[in-house]
């Protein structure tokens, strides 16, 4: 061998071990724990349950009490559709107030949680489904924050979004899901955040805390159904569950976020419900909690 194609040679083997070296690094920032985190659901409904303090916040807060503090929280929010899939990857995720018409109460709420570019590296690696982008722009959005400042209040805990490709259908988000799994075994917590029923379009704005409206009290306990009997490939598939269905889906963005929940339910994952409450006509604020046995 000439001696520049050795010293060549020796160049490339460096660089692939130090390519090795960085990849155990990640690994090693998030080891393997032997308990899986649990991973939720949750309906976040109005924004102002960030500030208020009912029956669902309340519910949040024992959350936070009840769970085992995670190293980092992945957040699966309704509100971040793009084209293609993205983690976010900075620092300091800003806290975005996406909505309007609220009190400046709560446009002044800020949730300075740390991001982390490791773990969003670590994602980036776990996923094989399609190029994940790592996303320096977006923060935390409502869907989030809203959330979890209620459940970890101190904003000590990293927190990461996963946006939804809204190109892509739900067996698409399901697929995509069932490979984050190895994450809740990092200490990740890994949460859904929409609402099962949801349809701003039809709701009774004079009575925002009256009953829900027949068809969406149908549709929510035959999701609650079908979850219990572990059934999602009719969830997968809602389209196909009739009218109501229609009404209380009438587009994916705030569904979506359950199905990446589901996929994530091992078999001996024990299912429960919380602040499950259908209001203001066609609004479900159920929410799913899968804890590992």
């Amino acid at each position: 061998m000439k001696r520049r194609e050795f010293v060549k040679n020796s160049l490339l083997s460096i660089a692939a071990m130090t390519s090795l070296k960085d990849l155990h690094k990640l690994s090693d920032s998030f080891p393997v724990t032997e308990e899986k985190m649990p991973v939720l659901f949750v309906g976040h409904g109005n924004p102002m349950n960030a500030i208020e303090e009912n029956e669902f916040s309340k519910k949040w807060e024992a959350m936070g009490k009840e769970l085992v503090k995670p190293t980092a929280i992945l957040c699966i929010s309704a509100h971040w559709e793009t084209r293609g899939t993205f983690v976010t990857a900075m620092e300091k995720p800003r806290t975005i107030h996406d909505f309007g018409g609220f009190p400046q109460e709560l446009f002044d709420v800020q949730y300075p949680a740390p991001g982390n570019p490791e773990l969003a590296q670590t994602i980036k690696q776990e996923i094989k489904k399609t190029e994940l982008g790592l996303n320096q722009d977006w923060g935390l959005d409502h869907g989030s924050w809203s959330v979890i400042r209620k459940i970890y209040p101190k904003a000590d805990i990293p927190v990461l979004q996963l946006s939804l490709d809204y190109t892509k259908p739900a067996q698409w988000h399901y697929d995509l899901a069932k490979e984050l799994a190895a994450l809740r075994k990092k200490g990740v917590l890994i949460v859904g955040s929409g609402n099962m029923v949801h349809n701003l379009g039809m709701v009774n704005w004079k009575n925002l805390n009256g009953p829900g409206y027949d068809w969406a009290i149908e549709m929510n306990e035959k999701f609650k159904k079908l979850i219990t009997e572990n059934n999602h490939k009719d969830l997968i598939n809602y389209t196909s569950l009739g009218k109501a269905a229609e009404l209380a889906i009438p587009s994916p963005d705030h569904y979506l976020p359950l199905l990446y929940t589901l996929a994530l339910k091992e078999e001996k994952d024990s299912i429960s419900f919380f602040n499950d409450k259908t209001l203001a006509g066609s609004l479900s604020m159920t929410s799913v909690k899968l804890l590992p046995s």
